[in-house]
């Protein structure tokens, strides 16, 4: 019986955001319905850009089983200040790194290389050819598209454009050396069927209802104090793909109103220089992120979740917190271009919260309208709440997975 599967992504437990959550809970999933998984991945960094505590004194490459995952870990290099040059060091590195652990797979009948880092494509590439094995490619992230979009490095010009037409050959060869080629959004399927001929399959992230779950909730304790007020929430990466210019933006327009308080809790390259930015208002409360534990009510407990995203970030990404963000039965307001998928989704889900990059006024119209609303806000929430379950259910999208899985094998 063909069973064992190889994962390989930088991003892994105890990493309990974004990518490493879900790599983590995909092959949780598969090693409970009995697969034999390992995991070729680095230590453990995301969102705070430093190796975690427990892991800096353990070895250049360290092995341990997790619930019966056998997890092999390279210590990459991880830049304080991550910038387009040092990120290029810290894949770099992962990925040369990371040759020594393939040597360490005994079984492999499927590859599961996660993007980004697509250099991961690379090294599956290499242990499916040796193992005999299927290659899927699941694309969380088009980081070379992302770094464009975001402005982390200008590719327009002189050895800039030279560079990123390279980065995008690479990325096409890689993708095509693939058996199958996944992604999370809608958006990013039409990205992708552009950019390789192989089979492409639609594999959404996901989100528990049992989880996040408002009717076991609690007041999160960072809202003590604030229990009368209108709590606007951002809960997550302080990165680059967000505008936090205009979040600062929005809190200065309501500065003067007493009504209305703002929390970011969350880490990440730009979560210093938010905080700092934030420091004068009253208004305004950063802290760093809370366990996983506290999560649902810390999400739960709000009375809006924000996020404001850059207007040249269209179907790059479909930021997994919103799946969360909606499941919690609040309403959510976000900001981008409106040709994205979350723009559909909120559309689809009747939440009537999504409003073009930049557009001041129209976010405190659709805020001030929820604070005078306390019925507009549970109908928007519950209704976001039925949205997400019905698409984005981790038992019908891990299920759907499983018979792809099965017809690959």
């Amino acid at each position: 019986m063909k069973n064992n599967i190889c994962l390989i992504g930088v991003n892994f437990y105890p990493e309990d955001t974004a990518i490493g959550l879900y790599s983590t809970q995909l092959c949780m999933y598969l090693n409970n319905i009995g697969y034999k998984v390992s995991v070729v991945t680095g230590f453990p960094y995301y969102p705070d850009w430093k190796i975690k505590t427990d892991y800096q004194s353990r070895p250049l490459f360290y092995q341990e089983y997790l619930r019966g995952i056998h997890v092999l870990r390279y210590k990459q290099y991880v830049p304080e200040n991550p910038s387009f040059k040092t990120r290029i060091l810290h894949l770099l590195d992962f990925t040369l790194g990371s040759l020594l652990n393939l040597l360490k797979v005994k079984h492999c009948d499927v590859v599961i290389c996660v993007v980004p880092f697509t250099s991961t494509v690379f090294l599956g590439w290499l242990l499916a050819r040796f193992k005999g094995a299927r290659l899927w490619v699941h694309i969380q992230d088009f980081e070379v598209d992302a770094i464009l979009e975001s402005g982390i490095a200008s590719g327009g010009k002189g050895i800039n454009k030279l560079v990123f037409r390279l980065l995008f050959s690479i990325e096409r060869f890689l993708f095509n050396r693939a058996d199958v080629v996944s992604t999370i959004s809608h958006g990013m399927m039409g990205k992708l069927e552009r950019k390789t001929r192989r089979e492409t399959y639609y594999f959404p992230n996901w989100v528990s209802g049992d989880e996040i779950n408002p009717a076991v909730a609690s007041l999160h304790p960072i809202f003590n104090g604030h229990s009368e007020q209108f709590k606007i929430l951002y809960s997550g990466n302080v990165g680059e793909k967000q505008s936090w210019d205009f979040f600062v933006e929005v809190v200065n327009y309501f500065a003067g109103d007493s009504r209305v308080h703002f929390f970011v809790v969350g880490q990440g390259a730009k979560f210093s220089s938010l905080k700092r930015d934030l420091s004068s208002f009253k208004n305004a409360t950063v802290r760093e992120p809370a366990p996983l534990s506290e999560l649902n009510d810390l999400l739960c407990s709000a009375d809006l979740h924000v996020l404001f995203q850059k207007k040249e970030v269209i179907d790059t990404v479909m930021p997994s917190k919103i799946l969360g963000m909606m499941a919690s039965s609040v309403p959510s307001l976000v900001t981008g271009n409106l040709e994205s998928e979350v723009a559909r989704v909120l559309h689809d889900s009747q939440g009537d919260g999504f409003i073009e990059a930049g557009e001041l006024e129209e976010c405190a119209r659709f805020i001030n309208g929820l604070i005078d609303s306390p019925e507009k806000v549970s109908s928007i929430g519950c209704a976001a709440r039925n949205y997400i379950l019905e698409n984005f259910s981790s038992d019908k999208v891990l299920s759907a997975f499983r018979e792809k899985l099965r017809q690959l094998l």
